[in-house]
């Protein structure tokens, strides 16, 4: 593992305003970071019992984020005089006895969300006027206590597998920071890996989470479609997008899940509640695992990198040594990518449209707007009126075939190096991301849950991952199944050189 390198840009220079700051300029010699913050649940526990204040864990992670944004690029926008003030307001709340889950401990949002008094770039260059109201996600990690310290970086419109663009350089790995976290909610994950928050919240329309949780040796969960609201939107990406946790371990992804977890009165889609952080502490009992390497046809030919393939194979082995049934098993995806792709495109072009300065935005998306704006209307319907089939059909592998859970590679390849998709084309970035990405979007078009856990590393030292897959509303079985093999391999104690 090399240790980290400068940038060449910095994050954007926000403009200075009531409850933001500007971000540094680019350093040949970084502050030295302090150790990292302990993870959320241990932070509200710590919290409760009045051994540290909230104000002192703010501080710290945004010390951590001044001292690594020329490295890590990890934010588009800090909050640091408006979290310090809510800091001071949480350990008032705190003297005076009150506890919620989350009372005073410092968390991060994606770029996509919107924060209230913060524009939501969602990755894109220009200039946006500030969000008028909270998301519904930040009003409840607001009503669980969290301060939120600022919003992490995304690509464009969380259309690949990497945080780069033009709008604020290149998001960094904190492994190797030659390489990327992934994405597109690598700022999330990158905060989360290298210390400078305990969790943070991502979006995973195509792997958007799990990606990046496997490149950066976290812990991510996509929950089943409508667990987390994704208000002020109704139906995020035609309803691709989830909101989800990135955290080093189980409980804390769990823990995060259970605060923001809950339908906003205009919502779609209301599947029951869930314990996420009661899973956490369950055992799984003996499940049947299906271990899948043929990802959904694609026009690359993709197969998993032989360090993914040892990685995985590993992880399979543990889990059969851990007292499960694990069988090599065949999903029948069938022509999913059909569906996908509509929606995908029609999802981006969406809120393309609406950017008020439509020149700035990356050929690839406007190439993907016009594809989108083409594809809308009756292709997206029948691309969604296709779902309960293909529900039917892969769900075979659980009540037909009687698998309980699906094992497969998170990614086919390690965290390609930064720069790796600059200058392709938009048919050429979309090869490459496949070729690298090609098993996790098919739950997104499903709708269902899937947990991403680390999986080992590559012999440089690269981070690798797999998913745990399972049907509609299974969080609390994937969750506890997570947490097993976590308990076994430890992987939290594990920490990138930054």
């Amino acid at each position: 593992m090399s240790a980290a390198e400068p940038t060449e840009q910095s994050g954007p220079a926000t403009q200075p305003g009531p409850g933001r700051t500007r971000l540094p300029a680019a350093s040949p010699r970084p502050a030295p970071v302090p150790p990292p913050l302990p993870g959320l649940a241990e932070s509200a526990r710590r919290l409760a019992a009045s051994a540290t204040t909230s104000t002192a864990l703010v501080a710290d992670a945004l010390a951590r984020i001044a001292a690594t944004q020329p490295t890590l690029n990890a934010f588009r926008q800090v909050r640091a005089e408006a979290a310090l003030a809510e800091a001071a307001e949480a350990d008032r709340r705190l003297a005076a006895g009150e506890r919620l889950p989350l009372l005073g401990v410092p968390v991060a949002v994606k770029d996509d969300t919107d924060v209230a008094g913060l524009p939501t770039h969602f990755g894109c260059d220009g200039e946006r006027p500030p969000a008028t109201a909270d998301s519904e996600v930040v009003r409840r990690l607001r009503a669980a206590g969290a301060v939120i310290v600022g919003k992490a970086n995304s690509c464009e419109l969380g259309q690949w597998p990497f945080t780069e663009g033009p709008a604020f350089g290149a998001t960094r790995n904190p492994w190797n920071t030659a390489h990327t976290p992934g994405g597109s909610s690598g700022g999330s994950a990158a905060a989360v890996a290298a210390g400078l928050v305990p969790a943070a919240l991502g979006s995973d329309g195509a792997g958007s989470v799990r990606i990046p949780a496997a490149w950066t040796h976290l812990v991510g969960i996509k929950p089943q479609r409508g667990r987390v609201s994704v208000h002020p939107h109704s139906d995020a990406f035609q309803g691709l997008t989830v909101n989800g946790p990135l955290a080093r371990t189980v409980a804390d992804a769990a823990l995060l899940l259970d605060a923001v977890a809950g339908a906003h009165p205009a919502d779609p889609h209301r599947p029951p509640a869930v314990r996420a952080a009661d899973a956490a502490r369950r055992d799984p009992g003996r499940l049947r695992i299906a271990l899948a390497w043929r990802p959904p046809l694609t026009l690359t030919r993709a197969a998993p990198h032989p360090e993914v393939r040892r990685a995985v194979t590993a992880l399979a082995e543990i889990l059969a040594r851990l007292g499960h049934h694990v069988e090599e098993a065949r999903p029948r995806y069938g022509l999913i990518g059909l569906a996908f792709v509509p929606r995908a495109t029609a999802g981006i072009a969406e809120i393309a449209a609406r950017h008020p300065e439509p020149a700035l935005l990356d050929p690839r998306t406007r190439s993907a707007l016009r594809t989108g704006t083409r594809l809308g209307g009756r292709v997206v319907r029948a691309a969604r009126a296709r779902e309960v089939r293909q529900q039917r059909r892969i769900g075979a592998l659980f009540d037909v075939s009687g698998f309980d859970v699906l094992l497969t590679p998170t990614t086919a390849a390690p965290p390609p190096r930064i720069g790796r998709f600059d200058d392709l084309s938009a048919w050429r970035t979309d090869l490459a991301m496949t070729a690298a990405c090609p098993y996790a979007w098919p739950w997104n078009v499903l709708g269902w849950p899937g947990v991403g856990v680390p999986a080992g590393f590559t012999r440089s030292g690269l981070p690798l991952g797999a998913q745990l897959l399972g049907p509609s509303r299974s969080e609390e079985r994937l969750i506890a199944l997570a947490a097993q093999l976590e308990d076994d391999r430890r992987w939290h104690e594990h920490r990138p050189p930054v």
